[in-house]
């Protein structure tokens, strides 16, 4: 089930940090040539969605954000076992929508490491607010990691008893 799921791993870091590169070039403050960067003015795309530019070093939702670099390296050395954890359970897999939702939280997983080596912070552009509601600003990897996980929710649902599904490493 490789031939499945590494592709998908694949597609979805390439297409993540192709998302990354196009918006830092278009949100980047004239003469700014550090990243990250700070200073970007928000885009209203629509009157609930923007494009923003924010440079995350914690977790999801800004947890631990404001803590020191050693967290972020050890966000990365986590991101990297998971993916090797799910990269072994996948290629022991036999149900496809189990692979593909592993091959979305992988390359999620991949596409904010790759962020945190280059960067030391994951770059976030997406911001969806609605009056004083708002959702964090989050990217194309942390998407893929919710619709995996919820594929994983919605797999385990509908496993059917006694079939030859094998379970994590």
């Amino acid at each position: 089930m490789l031939r499945i799921g590494l592709p998908i791993t694949v597609l979805v870091a390439i297409l993540d940090q192709l998302s990354k590169w196009r918006i830092e070039r278009f949100m980047r403050p004239e003469g700014m040539t550090d990243t990250p960067f700070y200073g970007a003015t928000p885009v209203d795309v629509t009157p609930f969605f923007m494009l923003v530019m924010a440079w995350n070093r914690g977790a999801s939702f800004g947890f631990m954000n404001q803590a020191a670099n050693w967290v972020g390296w050890g966000f990365t050395a986590l991101a990297a076992l998971v993916s090797i954890v799910l990269l072994a359970w996948m290629s022991r897999a036999q149900n496809k929508l189990l692979v593909i939702a592993l091959g979305f939280i992988a390359g999620g997983a991949i596409g904010n490491a790759i962020d945190r080596i280059r960067f030391g912070a994951v770059a976030d552009f997406l911001y969806f607010h609605w009056g004083d509601w708002y959702f964090p600003a989050f990217n194309l990897a942390d998407s893929a990691i919710t619709v995996g996980a919820g594929l994983l929710i919605l797999e385990s649902l509908f496993k059917r008893p006694g079939s030859s599904y094998k379970e994590a490493p």
